[in-house]
């Protein structure tokens, strides 16, 4: 068991949404961070399922997605150890992202405040606090992921911006290091209809865009489009302040 407490922030929403990105904010905000990304517990490419319909390779709905018991075995081992297992390996740094600023005032700031308040813990004799920083664009799927979580951001972003920057994207490298590319209508076919039925559960009428949370308790919602990204971490950091009181 470790003596350290470990703060696992998820980072939900769709492909596109912008969660990478705010995760890389925080974790360059954030002393003792790791940055889980779940795209990393897909399954190896042969074994993703075909779609039974369109006959291609489905990487999107949730059930064969992700390796669930992979990924809760080692959300669980995280919280249990504090650490990352030194076999795990990440292949995020394949992808290229668009690069999307915050003020250096916001960044200097919650550096500022997480370091005073950690150090204020260990004064107190409490424990030294571990951060990891969970992304996946399935993430608030499966119960038992959810139930690691200690705090939940949903960035909620309209289908119309979603899928042109999904088309805009050159694709996706998996684990294997090959570079995965939409077929013709994947986004309207595979894509979206997997996000919406991993998600309608958490919002009332099962809709994704506008329906209001079942359990705001559970869940923060981001709208990213009427917000400077900037202001979502500021949001974000206050969240995450709340966790260690």
């Amino acid at each position: 068991m470790t003596t350290c407490k470990v703060v696992l922030l998820g980072v939900g929403g769709a492909t596109c949404s912008g969660k990478t990105t705010l995760a890389k904010h925080l974790n360059r905000i954030l002393p003792n961070s790791v940055i889980i990304h779940q795209d990393d517990f897909a399954p190896p490419q042969e074994l993703v399922p075909i779609h039974p319909i369109h006959n291609v390779q489905d990487w999107d709905a949730a059930e064969g997605a992700i390796d669930w018991t992979r990924l809760i075995t080692f959300l669980k081992t995280v919280k249990e150890t504090g650490e990352i297992p030194p076999d795990h390996r990440s292949h995020d740094h394949l992808n290229v992202q668009k690069d999307v600023p915050i003020p250096e005032e916001v960044k200097d700031k919650w550096t500022t405040k997480f370091h005073s308040v950690i150090k204020d813990r260990e004064q107190t004799g409490q424990p030294k606090v571990v951060f990891g920083l969970v992304d996946g664009f399935l993430l608030y799927w499966h119960p038992e992921v959810i139930e690691q979580l200690d705090a939940r951001i949903f960035l909620r972003v309209p289908h119309d911006v979603l899928k042109k920057r999904r088309h805009e994207r050159h694709g996706y490298h998996t684990a294997e290091g090959s570079l995965w590319r939409d077929p013709p209508h994947y986004w309207e076919q595979i894509v979206y209809p997997a996000y919406v039925d991993a998600h309608k559960g958490i919002f009332s009428d099962g809709d994704v865009e506008e329906g209001e949370l079942l359990d705001p308790k559970r869940f923060y919602v981001v709208r990213p489009l009427e917000k400077t990204m900037g202001e979502i971490v500021d949001e974000s950091c206050r969240l995450l302040v709340d966790t260690l009181v």
